[in-house]
């Protein structure tokens, strides 16, 4: 991990409030950079508040990589989770990202 992904997640992971914001907004304008560390952080985080700040990241990163994690999440059984999921694949904006959201939606699994 790089130092400033390292420092971000070690800050977002303290029990402070203050310094957990402060690492989420350390590591926002650089999520596209992190990406791959993201989602592997992700796929092993056990805190349920720190994977929907994940997702949520990792949908801000805006990157086609995204999407399997993205529509992995919107089809899991975590409301929270799959509103974040819905929010990064609008984001992305791609094609099979809309696809995917439309599929979604015509199943009822989302308004």
């Amino acid at each position: 991990m790089t130092n400033q992904f390292s420092r971000a997640m070690r800050l977002m992971r303290s029990r402070d409030p203050q310094k957990q914001e402060d690492g989420f907004h350390l590591l926002r304008p650089h999520a596209a950079q992190h990406l791959e560390e993201l989602i592997t952080e992700f796929n092993h985080e056990p805190n349920h508040g720190l994977r929907c700040w994940m997702l949520e990241l990792i949908g801000e990163a805006r990157s086609a990589e995204a999407l399997p994690v993205l529509v992995a999440q919107l089809h899991g059984d975590d409301e929270p989770l799959r509103s974040w999921a819905v929010k990064g694949l609008e984001q992305l904006d791609t094609k099979p990202a809309r696809h995917q959201l439309y599929q979604a939606r015509s199943v009822g699994l989302i308004r």
